[in-house]
């Protein structure tokens, strides 16, 4: 004889037999808590990775707590700078934007070239040269290229790119390809996604730059790093301060940094979506495993009077049933690490497409999947805890008998719609349905939750559409945009109007400036417009196109929220350009917009607090598509010019990088999504055959037919589903609304919003589901043991 395992005893091969021939039901609610845990441990070994990566990039790069730029400064400077309290070093440089001339490109590409010591490595920010090698002194034409750059066009060290460099053409040899701390996520200024094909960043050595641009012993911008026990706020104002007199445009945290603040922003929101969507995922299983495990210790009534018979305690029998319940999860946990360890590495490649650090690998921390493991186990354990506790309290001599049977008469709908002729099998279920109204409101609200999951998945991509909608078709009305390197006089607007093919234009004037309420500040620029621009558009999310009012700043509500002001309240705009007026201005108004953070003012109010004529500083014009080359050729040959931003190419790069990362992860989660409606579904359907087998095979043995039996329970199912498709949507909106209000975030503010067709194919996905369960559970009753269904004791 055999001798089992100590392990085995009379109640765990209980267990495992009652788990085999519920293997069924056991496989769908371990496929909805392996997705929770599939999301969980893709999306926070992600963030984790990032975060690591990003640690491990600031520290090895010297990466600046504090910047600023400014318009021209001696070098003596420095010195001063240096000595302020809190300073640890300083790094001075000259950077400037310039027009590229890109082989094989006929709009004009921005390059910012940015000096490095001619000896030497830069002190703070420094540069990590990939392949090639440093700029030589002697030659000053050479230079480093951004990594980016340099594979959206297929340059290799040797290559050449033309240059507008104050005035004259220059062509710069790339000798080496590089990446900076600083441009991590490298955006040209004025833009809000991601360009690698139109804009790079070059490194060229001090003296060749300094020279091209009379920058020689000076500097136009400057790097801090501070001490452990300095006061970031004290060497701010201490930098504004020396800076003030040549020009300073404000002194930023190194959180304020464009590409660091973008990148914090991501993994806010990697963070967040780590958290809510799989807690999601994992409350819908834990609510599915309760039903299941409420309902099938219904089935062992007599075998739980029975064990208590024998002397085995209620802790003990409560235990066991908790074992039921661990044992799925910890099946599902396995699985979920595993699956999302895979996810995880196949999803950070991704994000080097557009956030370039020198090494980002993927890391799955040990702690992270034994806080998943555990997770799922404390979940299943609290899923399951009500369930059992309510099964065992029941007294052995109440349980060993049966339930009473129910009584059979006829239903409220019968009685009320006595024309109604039902079919018997129809009525059989109308009656089983009213019977146990408990057991089929759990049903429904199991289904409606995966209806709500799915709705929310597919819904997001509905959600993408309407930003691109808000953003390049309301807000941004223009062809293209042309931002000068210094504010001009308002002349300029007929210069531009007479390039080849421009159709129209609207002219715009940004400020640098810093906001101030109380106690918090932003450093922003403030962008003067039209009281109706036509082309440039204040879109507000709700309202739509807005009018500028006559005086006062108009904020971003996000940014209204950030400075704790509203519209009627005054705060301090200090100007960081000219003669930096300090001025007080009402706020007269907040727009919810849908990207970043803005502030707007009408031009004319805008001029006389700067206490200028008409200036500009860019012009947004429509183009004749036939005279587009031309027009590209006459951008290049104009220095005056800084960048132009055309709106298609805008369009297609935020298609190909934010929203092609967005779609796959919304893709993600809507598969998950699916698997946890299909494992809702066909837990329902199962749970359902358990409990009226021995009806059905006597129905059989009375000789109803296999079809007439499947109506019977199939149509439940199909009316516990219908009944669930509209409460579904109403919670998937409630979810939604919840995803969106904690996904808000200073880079984006996003809409929840789903199209008819979205609901359509949330309802024909649920729908299929239930149609697959119900075959597979159809398949179980042909196979319907009848002798032994009605061997069962009463």
């Amino acid at each position: 004889m055999v001798k089992m395992p100590a392990w085995i005893n009379v109640l765990n091969r209980k267990l495992l037999r009652d788990l085999w021939s519920m293997k069924g039901q056991a496989a769908a609610i371990a496929a909805v808590m392996a997705a929770g845990v599939t999301m969980f441990v893709a999306y926070f070994s992600n963030f984790e990775s990032l975060q690591r990566a990003r640690a491990t990039y600031y520290e090895e790069a010297r990466f600046a707590h504090v910047f600023a730029s400014l318009k021209r400064a001696p070098s003596h400077l420095e010195g001063r700078l240096r000595a302020l309290p809190g300073v640890h070093d300083v790094a001075t440089r000259v950077v400037v934007d310039v027009t590229l001339d890109v082989a094989g490109m006929p709009e004009p590409a921005t390059g910012r070239l940015i000096s490095i010591p001619d000896r030497g490595r830069p002190p703070l920010n420094d540069v990590f040269l990939r392949r090639g090698r440093w700029p030589d002194a002697a030659r000053p034409d050479e230079v480093l290229a951004s990594e980016l750059f340099c594979e959206a066009h297929k340059l290799h060290p040797g290559d050449r790119v033309g240059a507008l460099i104050n005035g004259r053409r220059r062509e710069l040899t790339i000798v080496g390809v590089a990446l900076s701390p600083e441009y991590i996520y490298a955006i040209a200024p004025g833009e809000m996604f991601p360009d690698t094909r139109r804009f790079g960043v070059f490194w060229m050595n001090r003296r060749s730059l300094g020279a091209a641009f009379d920058m020689e012993g000076g500097f136009n911008e400057v790097s801090l790093s501070l001490s452990g026990d300095a006061s970031e706020a004290d060497v701010l104002a201490g930098v504004d301060r020396l800076l003030e007199p040549y020009g300073g445009r404000g002194a930023i945290p190194q959180s304020l940094q464009m590409s660091a603040w973008t990148l914090d922003n991501e993994l806010t929101q990697l963070q967040t979506f780590g958290l809510l969507i799989p807690a999601i995922f994992l409350g819908v299983a834990a609510f599915v495993l309760h039903v299941a495990l409420s309902r099938a210790l219904g089935l062992q009534r007599t075998q739980i009077a029975a064990l208590k018979a024998l002397g085995y305690s209620n802790a003990t029998v409560a235990w066991h049933y908790v074992k039921w319940a661990l044992i799925i999860a910890a099946a599902a946990a396995i699985a979920g690490v595993a699956t999302g360890a895979w996810l995880g590495s196949n999803l950070i490649g991704l994000y080097n497409e557009f956030f370039r650090f020198p090494t980002l690998t993927y890391h799955l921390s040990p702690a992270l999947a034994l806080l998943s493991i555990a997770g799922s186990l404390m979940i299943a354990a609290l899923g399951a805890q009500s369930a059992v506790r309510r099964a065992v309290r029941i007294p052995p001599a109440e349980a060993m008998r049966p339930e009473p049977p129910a009584r059979y008469r006829r239903s409220r709908l019968e009685a009320r719609w006595r024309p109604l002729r039902l079919s018997f099998a129809m009525r059989m279920v109308v009656r089983a349905l009213e019977r146990q109204p408990v057991k089929a409101l759990a049903s429904v609200t199991g289904i409606a939750f995966a209806v709500a999951v799915l709705f929310v998945g597919l819904a997001f991509f509905d959600v993408m559409n309407t930003l691109i909608e808000e953003q390049f078709s309301m807000t941004m009305r223009q062809d293209a945009t042309l931002t000068f390197v210094e504010p001009l006089a308002a002349r300029v607007s007929h210069d531009v109007a007479r390039l080849p093919g421009v159709l129209d234009i609207e002219t715009a004037r940004i400020v640098p400036a810093r906001l101030r309420a109380g106690t918090r500040t932003r450093t922003l620029a403030i962008t003067g417009l039209s009281p109706a621009p036509h082309l440039t558009r204040v879109i507000d999310r709700r309202r739509g196109a807005i009018e500028l009012p006559a005086d006062g700043l108009v904020l971003s509500q996000m940014l209204g929220e950030i400075l704790s002001v509203r519209a009627g309240d005054t705060l301090y705009v200090e100007i960081l350009e000219g003669r930096r007026p300090v001025r007080a201005v009402t706020v007269a108004g907040l727009v919810d917009d849908s990207l970043g953070l803005q502030a707007y003012m009408r031009l004319e109010p805008l001029h006389r607090m700067l206490r200028e004529g008409h200036s500009v500083s860019s012009v947004a014009l429509t183009l004749d598509p036939a005279a587009r080359a031309r027009f590209y050729a006459a951008v290049k040959a104009r220095p005056a010019i800084a960048g132009v931003a055309m709106r298609d190419t805008a369009l297609q790069n935020f298609r190909d990088t934010m929203a092609e990362h967005m779609d796959l992860s919304i893709f993600i989660n809507v598969a998950f999504a699916a698997i946890i409606a299909f494992g809702v579904v066909y837990n329902s359907a199962r749970v359902s055959l358990s409990e009226r087998s021995r009806d059905l095979a006597s129905l059989r043995v009375l000789g109803f037919t296999r079809a007439e039996i499947s109506l019977i329970l199939l149509g439940e199912i199909a009316i516990l589903t219908i009944v669930a498709l509209p409460i579904g949507i109403g919670i998937g909106y409630l979810f939604g609304a919840l995803i969106m209000t904690v996904f808000t975030n200073e880079v984006y503010r996003l809409s929840f919003v789903a199209a008819p067709a979205t609901i359509a194919w949330t309802w024909l996905t649920v729908i299929a589901a239930t149609m697959v369960s119900g075959l597979l559970v159809r398949r179980r009753l042909d196979r319907l043991d009848l002798v032994g269904v009605l061997k069962a004791s009463e």
